[in-house]
């Protein structure tokens, strides 16, 4: 029996390369993301609607790529897994921070380097006239270029959290405990079964006695009955027999969630029920935030820095929201909460207040006369 409306059976993976080096349905979003961007940054410079000239958007967006990717990559390891600073192997890419192919971005902080590209692309670009004189193409404010970059940036969200959720990643809290019914609208995670490790070496065991099961304290993997538990063993140590000798416990969990279809049955009995999270915040940072900075945009053009001010205001209040429903970190659990919110809550609380700072600042400098649509003084 289906103890949940839906059963996440997803493959995160596209294409196998070797070993954990794969194309993936989460880079994809990622290129799919930029590949939009350019679409739209390149259709409003041509209709004189932004100041990045048409032939320097592709320019534009390679700083927008790089520093969005290093951000991203940089504030993740920092402040969730900071042992990935001083991580390094024989193997590519021989430094923890560089394997991307591991996953690991922070949202917030890919921001931040959007911030820094934006100020890059708003000091534009020199070029020479057939007279031999050197100008500057371009130029315009840092908060004209985050204005563009603010209704660019829901797509691409859109398509990260659909990718969470087809990598069943940053799950939902739990609605129905492994076992029971779960309501319509639920999904099951196999992923969440990672958080178990069993003691696979039988020969450490007394003669006789069944392999045991051990949880890790700090992952978000619900507890299971002896008997489910005992399942779950005999499932693993059926697939470390397939795998040979050298397969790990830990090897023959992840090859089973590599293949969650092949396992439906047995899995299904063993999955809690929980909230689709990475849904609703693809719902709220795509749709929603998506169609509150384009009628922002529409309506205050004139005004640079509005939309980006509201932008992050609607983003930061979208997550703060959408992440009540989702679990905190698993490398903090509950503990990792202050004031019950996550960490991820009170980055975007920052968000909001920045973003408020920031929208008073651009009418006040907007009151002050001058037009951010003009090129600023020495450009073109």
């Amino acid at each position: 029996m289906t103890l949940a409306s839906y059963f996440h059976d997803f493959d995160s993976i596209v294409l196998r390369i070797s070993g954990d080096w794969a194309i993936r349905w989460y880079g994809l979003s990622y290129v799919a993301g930029f590949i939009i961007a350019w679409m739209v940054l390149y259709q409003l410079a041509r209709r004189g609607k932004i100041m990045i000239p048409a032939d320097r958007v592709s320019d534009a967006l390679m700083w927008l790529v790089f520093a969005t990717l290093a951000g991203g990559r940089l504030g993740y390891c920092i402040f969730y897994e900071p042992y990935l600073l001083t991580s390094f192997t024989s193997a590519a890419p021989f430094w923890g921070v560089l394997a991307i192919n591991k996953g690991g971005m922070a949202s917030h902080f890919a921001m931040i380097g959007c911030v820094l590209a934006a100020w890059r692309i708003s000091r534009g670009w020199k070029e020479q006239t057939e007279t031999g004189e050197t100008v500057v193409i371009g130029r315009c404010s840092v908060a004209h270029v985050l204005d563009g970059l603010a209704i660019t940036a829901p797509f691409g969200l859109l398509l990260g959290r659909i990718a969470n959720f087809v990598n069943g990643e940053l799950l939902g809290k739990i609605v129905s405990p492994p076992g029971t019914p779960g309501p319509a609208w639920s999904v099951q995670f196999p992923q969440e079964l990672l958080g178990w490790k069993g003691l696979a070496a039988r020969d450490l065991l007394p003669p006789g006695s069944t392999d045991v099961l051990m949880r890790e304290s700090l992952s978000h993997t619900p507890a299971l009955t002896v008997d489910q538990q005992l399942a779950l063993n005999k499932l693993v140590v059926s697939a470390m027999q397939t795998l040979g000798p050298t397969a790990s416990w830990t090897d023959a969990l992840r090859w089973i969630l590599e293949r969650p279809g092949a396992y439906r049955e047995q899995l299904i009995p063993l999955l809690s029920s929980r909230h689709p999270s990475q849904l609703y915040q693809a719902a709220a940072e795509g749709l929603v935030l998506g169609a509150v900075a384009w009628v922002c945009w529409l309506l205050y053009r004139g005004r640079a820095g509005v939309t980006a001010s509201v932008w992050l205001v609607v983003y930061g209040v979208l997550r703060i929201v959408t992440e009540l429903w989702r679990l905190p970190d698993a490398q903090f659990g509950d503990a990792g909460r202050i004031i019950g919110l996550s960490r991820g809550q009170w980055f975007s609380v920052g968000m909001v207040v920045l973003g408020l700072v920031f929208l008073v600042y651009c009418l006040r400098a907007r009151q002050a006369g001058g037009s951010d649509l003009k090129p600023a003084e020495g450009g073109r």
